[in-house]
């Protein structure tokens, strides 16, 4: 086998650790401020955000209802692993974490979503993320897996009609879905890897052994 570089172990770490975070977060936030109605003091509310801009974090950590919570969390160890997989770099996990925002700063376009709570637009902005690690790769195999979780990405984007009502009950969920809300955080991952991915190098001064 061959050792992972140094850096590559440190980008699955920080994508760990984001991961971690998130869900950690997401779970006291269910603790302390339950799981019905998010609160007002924390939830997504376009007319307080630029006097309020930690909503655009404590958003994401919110959810409607033990369904919702359960649903992203399993979405982040479905991205966990695939970020394992796909061999994530820092890179990518930089941009996910920037992405974490500006996925809420995106619903500014749609004011008719008053209120927004849930980790499904930053969700989406991993699985971006992580399609445009895999269509970087130079082998076959993981640009293969890039162009069908992009492709999925999209079909499911646009099945969703994120441009109709803002909120749209789903049959079988106990709570409504926000289809502009994983538009924005796929935009939002998009854009982010593209700028991080710009990133000058750092000379790799470390020895690598085979074994």
């Amino acid at each position: 086998m061959v050792l992972r570089k140094p850096a590559a172990r440190s980008g699955i770490l920080a994508w760990g650790g984001l991961t971690a975070l998130l869900a950690a977060s997401c779970l006291l936030a269910a603790a302390t401020t339950g799981l019905a109605t998010p609160d007002a003091r924390f939830d997504w509310q376009p007319a307080l955000a630029a006097i309020q801009p930690w909503r655009a974090f404590t958003a994401a950590l919110l959810h409607w209802s033990p369904q919702h919570l359960a649903m992203n969390l399993a979405s982040l160890l479905l991205l966990a692993w695939l970020a394992h997989r796909a061999n994530a770099g820092l890179r990518d996990a930089v941009a996910w974490g920037l992405a974490w925002p500006l996925t809420q700063l995106g619903l500014l376009a749609r004011p008719d979503l008053t209120h927004y709570a849930g980790l499904s637009g930053v969700v989406h902005a991993g699985a971006a993320v992580l399609a445009w690690r895999l269509l970087a790769q130079r082998q076959m195999r993981p640009r293969l897996i890039g162009v069908l979780l992009a492709a999925g990405l999209v079909v499911k984007l646009l099945s969703e009609q994120p441009w109709a009502a803002a909120v749209q009950a789903v049959p079988g969920w106990d709570f409504a879905l926000a289809p502009w809300a994983h538009l924005s955080g796929a935009v939002a991952g998009l854009c982010c890897a593209a700028v991080v991915s710009c990133w000058p190098d750092r000379p790799d001064t470390s020895t690598h052994t085979p074994t």
